[in-house]
């Protein structure tokens, strides 16, 4: 399976696996024409769509994908904000899509009924988790969202991370901020500076090194409770404290 980044609006990327018989599974599509020009540009047609989050950047091109291609499946978590689904799908199920095994992960936090998607190789994480960042919790509290990330930073860490945004040199700002010792979160933020001036995609990313780098994975650390204490101006209570600490810091945050 060929992967592909379609770039959309300012900074979304859309998702599309390309099976050898030209076949695709796609994520994420929030506008129809960079997927219907890929499509004709590379001689493969939508086969499945998958959908993280109800956002409109993440869903808005799917009514004119189902009109070009009659009978799309559109796979989507169970939430009535997500009008297009024709299957509704949960924690711990499968989806089977040209050949592959599709797991289904519930990661609530940035949004009530966000899923993220895993085969073999890949993790499909929408706005739950961002290279070197998370999502903003829009509907979620501390507890789901440290739950979220928890179960994601447990998955294998040779899978690739295919997230919705392309945030990377911005999140590495704030986290070098956080965690400014940490050799392999330089390294990251100078690979994804390279990538960027050379107009790349700085993903996907293996978890094994957002393991490594990404603060709001990290928040078990010495290194990371230490800052967000020092930044609350008090001590942190326990890793739930941790994470509210940081992402209320990352929310305020300006270079």
């Amino acid at each position: 399976m060929r992967l592909t980044a379609l770039p959309a609006f300012a900074d979304n990327y859309i998702w599309a696996l390309v099976d050898s018989d030209g076949h695709a599974i796609v994520v994420d599509p929030g506008d129809a024409a960079p997927v219907l020009a890929a499509a004709a540009q590379q001689n493969w047609a939508p086969h499945t769509i998958l959908l993280t989050h109800h956002h409109d950047d993440h869903i808005g091109g799917v009514a004119a994908l189902q009109a070009r291609y009659p009978g799309l499946e559109v796979v989507a978590p169970a939430d009535p904000r997500i009008p297009h689904a024709t299957r509704r799908i949960g924690e711990g199920e499968q989806v089977q899509a040209l050949g592959l095994e599709i797991d289904v992960v519930s990661v609530p936090g940035h949004t009530r009924s966000h899923v993220a998607f895993h085969t073999a190789e890949h993790v499909f994480s929408g706005d739950s988790l961002f290279s070197l960042g998370c999502g903003r919790m829009f509907e979620g509290t501390p507890p789901q969202l440290l739950a979220s990330l928890q179960k994601l930073a447990s998955l294998p860490p040779h899978l690739l991370l295919c997230c919705g945004h392309e945030y990377t040199v911005s999140n590495a700002v704030f986290a070098r901020h956080v965690d400014p010792a940490n050799a392999a979160l330089a390294r990251r933020q100078e690979e994804a500076l390279a990538m960027r001036r050379d107009e790349r995609p700085t993903l996907p990313v293996s978890l094994a090194s957002e393991l490594e780098c990404n603060p709001f994975l990290r928040t078990h650390t010495p290194e990371i409770r230490a800052a967000v204490s020092a930044h609350l101006g008090r001590p942190v209570t326990d890793e739930v404290d941790v994470l509210a600490g940081l992402r209320g810091w990352k929310d305020g945050f300006r270079t």
